[in-house]
């Protein structure tokens, strides 16, 4: 962590969220150098799809990074991850509800100066049980958000939301308008999340459009950059506060996603 001015103790924060889509599939196709490039303090990994014992730690703790790992029961499938190069003080494994933590959808790292989530929200495009269980998540999780701010103060919150905020983040609102990841319902609760003290850090600091984090592998999406935002850094006040850049890494092609980053001049 880069210790700026020591009596005041500041120093710059890089945070990255990635749904990578398969960790072992993008850790073959350029993972760990692009890791090694952005060397960032902290990277939000979201959809393992893979067990803790399947994942090969050994060139991401040669980057100086502990490796936390909550993975779904279900093999191939879901779960999330943190990468930190400063010892948490506390790691929580879930979130305390038996069905999103079978499915492996959340892990957190407390510090000195806050928490940091990795969140993989349902997508709801397996049907409308699916969907229904994607609006219970996002119920739950709002509160649960709250909850934790209560106990730890600061809190940012990295992940596949699988949902576009605005007509601005996904290529085609009017056809998509009736699909999950820009239904209505949706986009009103993320209305409620950000009215609710959390900051979309990309748009506080980069209000232009055409800046998207997922794109279907099909018709050529991503060459022609039809694609949506669905990938979030959200900062609760005091570290909104502190937010100095922000942006996505669409150069990065490991995952049908690409990362987001936010970076934070923090005083404690």
């Amino acid at each position: 962590w880069s210790v700026l001015i020591d009596p005041v103790s500041l120093f710059t924060m890089k945070v990255i969220s990635y749904n990578v889509n398969g960790i072992r599939s993008a850790m073959s196709k350029g993972l760990v150098d692009y890791l090694a490039e952005q060397n960032a303090d902290i990277v939000c990994f979201q959809e393992l799809k893979a067990l803790p014992e399947q994942i090969d730690e050994e060139p991401l703790k040669a980057l100086g990074y502990e490796c936390y790992w909550f993975s779904a029961q279900k093999k191939g499938y879901s779960g999330v991850g943190i990468l930190t190069k400063q010892t948490p003080l506390h790691v929580e494994y879930g979130c305390g509800n038996d069905l999103y933590d079978f499915e492996g959808r959340v892990i957190r790292c407390d510090f000195a100066w806050g928490s940091v989530i990795s969140a993989y929200f349902p997508s709801g495009t397996a049907g409308d049980i699916r969907q229904d269980i994607k609006m219970d998540f996002l119920r739950f999780f709002h509160d649960y958000a709250q909850k934790i701010r209560s106990m730890v103060g600061e809190l940012i919150v990295c992940g596949d939301y699988n949902i576009c905020h605005r007509a601005i983040d996904i290529h085609d609102p009017v056809g998509n308008k009736n699909s999950t990841g820009f239904l209505p319902e949706e986009r009103a609760w993320m209305d409620q999340w950000f009215e609710s003290g959390f900051t979309d850090t990309l748009r506080a600091l980069r209000p232009e459009p055409h800046q998207y984090t997922w794109w279907s592998f099909r018709a050529n999406a991503r060459a022609n950059n039809k694609g949506w935002r669905i990938d979030y850094v959200s900062a609760s006040p005091k570290l909104a506060g502190q937010l100095s850049s922000a942006g996505i890494d669409d150069f990065a092609k490991h995952s049908d996603h690409c990362p987001t980053w936010a970076e934070f001049t923090i005083t404690s």
